[in-house]
């Protein structure tokens, strides 16, 4: 299997129809279910286990719910007309100081699924004529839509997924 390749070198194209979206929603709607069943049995001890002083699996979870916020703030900016996303915070600092290995990993879990539904909701709220609003995303230099903010999001679980995954290869598991 090749190595997971780093958030910050994926590159996107944001061509998909507006008419998938029902589609995207349900990866989104989907993922903390998907993130539940992977981690909710592992022990402690393989949940906050480092490799390579990169983060732990509960780290990764934990990664999940922190930048919820961002996503849901872009979709309430491109519906509300603003030309500009919201930067992230690209050192992923809030994370590296959160301590989530400290934290119960069902709390995780539950701010997780609340935040996520609380961003799906907004997304298929979403009226006909917001599905072709852009707004400029400020690291990729690009336009994007709702779809593509979905899409984009759904692409961001699914790399936290395989790392999660990589991590339990590493763990033995």
């Amino acid at each position: 299997m090749s190595p997971l390749q780093r958030w910050f070198e994926r590159k996107f194209t944001f061509d998909l129809p507006a008419n998938l979206l029902p589609n995207v929603l349900e990866r989104l709607r989907g993922s903390p279910a998907r993130l539940e069943e992977r981690v909710r049995s592992l022990p402690p001890a393989v949940l906050t286990a480092r490799f390579q002083d990169a983060w732990s699996i509960q780290e990764n979870v934990g990664h999940l719910c922190d930048l919820e916020p961002l996503w849901l703030r872009r979709a309430e900016q491109l519906l509300a007309g603003e030309g500009e996303l919201a930067v992230a915070d690209l050192t992923n600092r809030g994370t590296d100081e959160a301590h989530h290995n400290a934290a119960p990993l069902e709390n995780l879990l539950k701010e997780f699924r609340s935040l996520r539904s609380r961003f799906v909701s907004i997304l298929e709220g979403a009226d006909a004529s917001a599905l072709d609003r852009t707004a400029r995303h400020p690291r990729l230099g690009t336009p994007m839509r709702l779809i593509d903010i979905a899409f984009f999001t759904a692409e961001h679980d699914d790399h936290h997924l395989a790392r999660i995954t990589e991590l339990l290869r590493l763990s033995g598991r």
